[in-house]
């Protein structure tokens, strides 16, 4: 057979690769190892290196090769060249949930992943793991040269020294930490040591079973939720589709999260957790069990969801669940493929202000779970909301759909959304039947609004709370892929605000968390973000119908320039009246200091941003000329409200959204708060090119007196005396030597010399001031750029 010179020097090519690749992997030698500890001890030693220097880049769907070092398990699973986040994929593939889908490292070789601690060499000196050679690569090229975007770079996560080598010859200067200073001498040794020793993990011992007063909290909830009557059973699986991706926290553990989840077994033998993908679907068995199980992992931020349970919690379920007489009589439910996934018709016999109250209940929650729950990388889904917004929902007392409950049975079918089904192809689930069943609900719901409440709403049917710990006004920031949602109202007028009621809410959360596939498919996917654009519009709508009739559509076309949904919605809340009076002409003012000042600041905890202003035409006050307090540095950050500043646009053009900062006050201590970025978006109502609908003339900056977010983009560390110098940077930045040099005094580049141990102070910093609710920062996303 003839082969044409182009088939030669293909071939050619392929053997001399082929024979390069070979040749230059021999060049890969162990690493030599010293020894300087007597012993080493994985909880004493090694797990606090890897907590702060390999989980904060390591633990989530997101971590680079599915590597995630948060756990022992996690190590002894490694890492796989299979993508969870792959907007492009055609077919669903097969989950690969630590903890869930498999149990051990020989199951977990099975699904693709390979070790990355184990050494291939035995020489009683040296080390032949991947993870040696990663760290020791670093050592040996601490330069940190050009870009590194962790999530998005082409890693290869290689699976064996051939991999490593070529991966080196390619990108010397990418050893680990990725882009990110080397680690210590002394933290190398540890883990280099560890590693030679064999990469033991916890000692049995180190296992500390749990208290008598744990127990008995844990057995009185289990018993609780395992109780097999139909009332009880239903409660069960109503509260475990909510919490499922819950941190409980128990009153009597502080410092000790568990989770609940569906088990085969019962207490008190070990935990078999039933491996289902959404916690809906059929777990396939006669008999099943709520079971609630430690977390061992190390703590991270962006999945840290505190639910807390103690004795007022369970007095409060009761009297929701049980202790109300239900609208019918309670029945067991089966796990329907369409029915599981339609919380209106499978808990149809659960009162609906039962369910409701509970989510409001829980509201901050509820909405953390839309916002840091399945889609802890989430463009694909957060690209659907706005930079900036507050969040306020019906109140029970107000919702058509609470107070005549047969209107939401009667809707029930066209309240369903694309989760009923989670097929691995892309061309059996795409479909355009859930938007018709949803304008359809609309239509209706208007009708049924418009005659029981033909002259409008008041500020009555905001819900105001009943207890000081509820949290009735929500402000969520979206960082580009991350967003954070934060109790009360902060940061300056938002140009849009939601109005969420009970059959919105409860479809938020299951179209986003719990029928959430992150292994789906591109149409799975493309569908859902497709549904949140009618959840999103329909809360903004809500909104709406509290401003003055002749104003809406205006102010509904200012966040919708250019999309096609201004025709398909104008007609919808624009003729009814609003059921509030106004004194001036600055409406969405107006309605918020009315909603927060006389309503809901009495009836809770929540307090009003100090720093930032409602009324965004507020002259700032003039720029002090010694800052010497507190209250001088507030008045500082409260003078920055102009928008499109250039400072703005450089950021924005660097994808910074969060800024951690240190002020340095001799007085007082150090102060600590977070500049946010709020990019402009002339619309949000497609998934793609989102870059062509931003305007950065508009991007504004908030600064809160918090730690916000949980992807640091930059830290800041700015000395009292410099605070003048920090502001003009701040209000007068040009791209020229003298700025950039201002840039580079505050702000700390990814290799600065201190880096380790300034995102160390910052981490401290935040578990001391919220112990409960902190988390390990996630360092993926910081600056790329090296100054």
């Amino acid at each position: 057979m003839k082969m044409n010179l182009y088939t030669i020097n293909v071939a050619v090519m392929m053997f001399v690769s082929f024979f390069l690749s070979a040749c230059s992997a021999k060049d890969l030698a162990p690493v030599d190892v010293t020894y300087t500890h007597k012993n080493i001890d994985y909880n004493r030693d090694v797990k606090p290196v890897l907590d702060s220097r390999c989980v904060v880049c390591h633990s989530c769907y997101n971590s680079p090769c599915q590597a995630k070092f948060s756990s022992y398990e996690g190590i002894q699973r490694g890492g796989s060249k299979i993508k969870v986040y792959d907007a492009k994929r055609l077919r669903a593939i097969d989950p690969t949930r630590l903890f869930v889908d498999a149990q051990t490292p020989q199951e977990w070789r099975t699904k693709g992943f390979s070790s990355l601690v184990d050494s291939l060499d035995s020489n009683n000196s040296t080390n032949d793991s991947i993870m040696i050679h990663m760290l020791n690569q670093k050592i040996e090229n601490p330069d940190i040269v050009g870009d590194y975007s962790p999530e998005t770079d082409t890693l290869h996560c290689p699976k064996d020294k051939d991999e490593v080598n070529m991966y080196f010859d390619e990108k010397p200067n990418h050893g680990m930490p990725y882009g990110m200073p080397s680690l210590k001498q002394v933290e190398y040794d540890i883990l280099a040591q560890w590693l030679h020793l064999g990469a033991k993990g916890p000692s049995q011992n180190s296992n500390i079973k749990a208290d008598d007063k744990i127990a008995q909290e844990i057995k009185k909830w289990e018993i609780f939720f395992n109780t097999n009557t139909a009332k009880y059973s239903v409660t069960a699986r109503y509260l475990y589709e909510h919490l499922y991706l819950a941190q409980i926290n128990f009153s009597s553990s502080p410092d000790a999260f568990y989770e609940l989840i569906r088990s085969y077994t019962p207490s008190p033998q070990d935990v078999k957790i039933i491996p289902t993908i959404r916690p809906f679907d059929d777990p396939k068995v006669d008999k099943f069990y709520y079971r609630f199980r430690k977390i061992n992992s190390t703590i991270v931020h962006k999945t840290h969801m505190v639910i807390k349970f103690d004795s007022e919690k369970f007095k409060r379920i009761n009297s929701l669940f049980i202790d109300r007489k239900w609208d019918e009589k309670p029945h067991f439910v089966d796990y329907g493929v369409k029915s599981s996934a339609n919380p209106f018709i499978k808990f149809a016999q659960i009162p609906v202000y039962s369910r409701y109250q509970f989510l409001l209940d829980n509201s901050h929650y509820i909405i953390m779970n839309f916002i840091r729950g399945p889609v802890c990388r989430g463009q694909m889904a957060l690209n659907v909301i706005q930079d900036h917004f507050w969040v306020m929902f019906k109140d029970p007392n107000y919702d058509l759909s609470v107070k005549y409950s047969s209107f939401l049975s009667y809707e029930s079918k066209n309240l369903s959304m694309p989760i009923e089904t989670n097929n691995k192809s892309v061309f059996k689930s795409f479909s355009d039947k859930y938007r018709d069943k949803y304008e359809e609900y609309l239509l209706s719901k208007q009708r049924f609004y418009d005659i029981i409440y033909p002259k409008g709403e008041g500020l009555d049917s905001i819900w105001k709370g009943e207890r000081a710990e509820d949290t009735p006004l929500l402000t969520v920031y979206r960082h580009y892929d991350s967003a954070s949602v934060h109790k009360g109202v902060l940061g300056n007028m938002p140009k849009t605000a939601w109005v969420i009621d009970y059959p919105q809410f409860e479809r938020i959360y299951y179209s986003l968390v719990a029928g959430y596939d992150v292994f789906g498919n591109v149409s799975h996917q493309t569908n859902i973000r497709r549904y949140m654009d009618f959840l999103r519009i329909e809360g903004e709508m809500n909104f709406l119908a509290y401003m003055p009739k002749h104003v809406r559509l205006d102010m509904f076309k200012s966040w919708y320039i250019q999309a096609n949904s201004i025709q398909k919605m104008k007609n919808l809340n624009m003729e009814r009246e609003s059921g509030i009076e106004y004194k001036t002409e600055n409406y969405k003012s107006e309605f918020f200091e009315q909603i927060v000042n006389e309503n809901i600041l009495k009836s809770t905890k929540i307090e009003f941003d100090k720093i930032n202003h409602f009324d965004t035409d507020e002259k700032p006050p003039k720029m002090p000329k010694e800052f010497n307090a507190i209250e001088d540095i507030e008045n500082g950050f409260r003078s920055l409200k102009k928008p499109g500043t250039n400072f703005l646009k450089y950021l924005g053009d660097n994808s910074i959204n969060i800024i951690l900062l240190r002020v340095k006050t001799k007085e007082e201590g150090d102060y600590v708060g977070t500049l946010v970025v709020n990019k402009w978006h002339d619309n949000v109502n497609s998934i793609f090119g989102e870059k062509n609908r931003l305007n950065s003339n508009k991007d504004t900056m908030d600064f809160v007196p918090m730690s916000i977010g949980s992807y640091p983009n930059l830290f800041g560390v700015i000395e009292h005396e410099d605070l003048s110098d920090f502001f003009d940077l701040l209000e007068n930045f040009e791209l020229n030597e003298v700025y950039l040099n201002k840039f580079k005094k505050y702000f700390v580049s990814r290799d600065d010399k201190n880096f380790w141990e300034i995102y160390d102070w910052f981490q401290d910093n935040f578990n001391n001031s919220n112990p409960t609710e902190a988390g390990l920062y996630d360092l993926n996303r910081y600056y790329k750029k090296s100054f």
